[in-house]
């Protein structure tokens, strides 16, 4: 029997357009829809109908966020992709393969010496000046279950936070807490070597706390996940930068009260206006150690 002489069922076939063949399933009712009716959900996807009825039940707070968050050029939780956290696991990811062809295969080029944060080299008075270091610590990892972890936390954190307030906020909230992060180990750790994203990861999770607050959410998982992961910062056995941590976490809550109070499209301005100052402060910031005249050790 040829595939053209098999029986018709209907279940596989869009209930809204009985013609086109799909396999995927509404997660709520179950039915079979093509991927023109599909609307990307926190887990699964859902139907136009599925969709109108959650919509309709959502409360006064939850549609008074929505206004003011699409007013801002977001787009829904439901209806948008995390694009750029896409960009970032992928570069991420090649980063790490480079550094293991490098340490098996080209010892001679030292991948992480050349991309972790290390205090000292930003400053040319301590013999170097290399200040790409602050971003690209996000970019580089110690073991495979480190790059595996957050890697896992960063498609957790992004499929939700990025669609809620756009791609290129969501890239600007990483960027500033991974450099965030970066400050606070030059001024509370001056001579640590520093690698992963765990500042960016912790700015993150600040942000959602705030824009999870502002939307009406139910935030008190993410101060559990929040409240243990600080706490292993300090730990005695566990080699993580609590520091790190802090300094992305603190960023994160102010970007994301940036975000959150000016996300009203006649605020566009502002808000670019107020993070820019966030940078500065945050450049700022690794003036302190010069100042205070830190050594450096090794």
């Amino acid at each position: 029997m040829t595939t053209a002489d098999r029986p018709r069922n209907a279940d596989d076939y869009c209930y809204r357009h009985p013609s086109r063949q799909s396999f995927v399933l509404c997660q709520r009712c179950l039915r079979t829809i093509c991927a023109e009716c599909q609307t990307q959900g926190p887990v699964g996807v859902i139907c136009p109908e599925c969709m109108k009825e959650q919509r309709k039940n959502r409360t006064t707070a939850q549609k008074r966020a929505e206004r003011r968050w699409r007013g801002g050029g977001a787009v829904a939780v439901a209806g948008g992709r995390p694009r750029v956290m896409g960009w970032i696991a992928g570069l991420t990811a090649a980063v790490f393969l480079l550094q293991m062809v490098q340490r098996y295969a080209l010892p001679a080029f030292d991948v992480t010496g050349s991309l972790m944060f290390f205090a000292p080299y930003l400053y040319p008075q301590f013999g170097a000046f290399e200040p790409w270091r602050i971003v690209t610590v996000a970019l580089v990892h110690g073991q495979i279950w480190h790059i595996g972890l957050n890697l896992l936390s960063l498609w957790m954190i992004a499929r939700v936070l990025e669609p809620v307030v756009g791609s290129w906020r969501f890239l600007a909230l990483y960027v500033l807490s991974t450099i965030g992060g970066s400050a606070a180990v030059a001024v509370l750790a001056f001579d640590s070597a520093v690698v992963g994203a765990s500042g960016a990861l912790f700015g993150l999770l600040g942000a959602l706390l705030v824009i999870g607050r502002r939307l009406g959410g139910d935030i008190r998982g993410i101060l559990v996940v929040l409240g243990i992961n600080l706490v292993l910062g300090f730990v005695p056995g566990f080699n993580v930068s609590w520091q790190a941590h802090v300094g992305g976490l603190v960023t994160g809550l102010v970007v994301g009260l940036v975000l959150a109070r000016t996300s009203g499209r006649d605020q566009r301005g502002l808000q670019i206006g107020l993070l820019v100052l966030v940078l500065v402060g945050l450049l700022a910031l690794f003036a302190v150690p010069p100042l205070l005249g830190f050594p450096v050790f090794t």
